[in-house]
């Protein structure tokens, strides 16, 4: 997922401690659904569910990420994905089918006993669905937190968010925010301070991209960076074979954007894509307004519902009490 920045941008990734993290976070609903399916798992891929085999992970990790947000000063909002770009369509088919062949490995290498090979397979089976979702923004709205239902891209919502001074920063692990013109993207917002990476397990910490930083180091503009992405593949489009990030920032210094695509992009028409990235559907209509926790409502969804142990679920809602003295959660930010 997303537009494979990482060889380009190293350098502009700035170790932030949770401590300057403070303000509006406006969340990438969808990847961070996905981050809570793809790693909370068994060690043999299973994902957690309830006694009716129904997938929780997502309830876990919006649960104790977002009481973990409250403890540190920040204020999530979640921000949700709309209809896609009709140019999107052709890599949702392909995602749906990696999915599946995805689905079929984990279950061969599952009866082969091959555990590791198993959790690879299973992460990438995982699967945004609207189950997901809708008890996803149940579970949200109970715990007093705001979402936002963006027109088109949720990433794209986000970025306008920041942009228009609603939110501080962007939370994502794609690097698609900063095409879409977010000014401060912040990555690496794990509890534990670990996750996955090739079937082991790496510390990470926060860190924090700033756009205008960034696009003057390289000495491009944002209109360049789109073209980079362009170049080595977006959610949008396929990239060209053989070009990463670091050949594709040669080509724009080179100024060979326009010939490189007519000869090695052809059938793919990449103006409505730099066209939406550069002006994607955004909306202003959305009220964010943060309100204690539904303790009986969480409670009652969590453990009556889905099977979650009381003791966790208590020991989490504890992290977001109120301080004493004080009657709302808005009066501790």
């Amino acid at each position: 997922m997303g537009v494979a920045l990482r060889d380009i941008i190293e350098g502009y990734k700035i170790p932030v401690a949770w401590e300057a993290l403070s303000g509006i976070a406006a969340i990438d609903a969808h990847n961070a659904l996905y981050q809570f399916l793809s790693i909370i798992r068994q060690p043999d891929g299973t994902p957690l569910m309830d006694q009716r085999g129904r997938v929780t992970s997502h309830l876990s990790g919006i649960l104790f990420r977002t009481t973990n947000f409250i403890e540190k000063g920040i204020r999530p909002v979640y921000v949700f994905d709309g209809s896609p770009p009709a140019f999107k369509q052709e890599t949702i088919e392909e995602r749906r089918t990696a999915r599946k062949q995805a689905q079929a490995k984990w279950e061969e290498a599952l009866e082969r006993g091959e555990v590791a090979e198993a959790y690879k397979q299973a992460r990438s089976a995982s699967r945004v669905d609207e189950q997901v979702i809708s008890t996803a923004k149940t579970l949200i709205h109970l715990l007093g937190i705001p979402t936002v239902e963006a027109p088109s891209e949720g990433e794209a919502q986000a970025a306008a968010m920041v942009c228009r001074g609603d939110a501080r920063y962007v939370v994502s692990q794609d690097y698609d925010t900063l095409l879409f013109g977010a000014p401060l993207l912040v990555r690496n917002l794990t509890i534990s301070g670990k996750r996955k990476l090739h079937g082991r397990s790496i510390s990470v910490s926060p860190e924090r991209i700033v756009l205008s930083e960034l696009l003057k180091g390289l000495g491009l503009t944002r209109d360049d960076l789109i073209r980079i992405g362009i170049l080595i593949g977006t959610d949008f489009n396929t990239g060209i074979k053989g070009i990463g990030a670091k050949t594709a920032l040669k080509i724009i210094r080179n100024g060979d954007f326009e010939t490189t695509i007519k000869e090695k992009l052809q059938g793919i028409d990449s103006e409505p894509i730099f066209d939406f990235f550069r002006q994607p559907p955004v909306t202003t209509e959305y009220t964010l307004s943060w309100g204690e926790p539904d303790h009986d409502g969480i409670m009652k969804m969590l453990c009556n519902e889905y099977d979650f142990a009381p003791d966790r679920v208590e020991k989490a809602l504890a992290g977001m009490q109120v301080k004493k003295g004080q009657k709302t959660l808005d009066a501790w930010f």
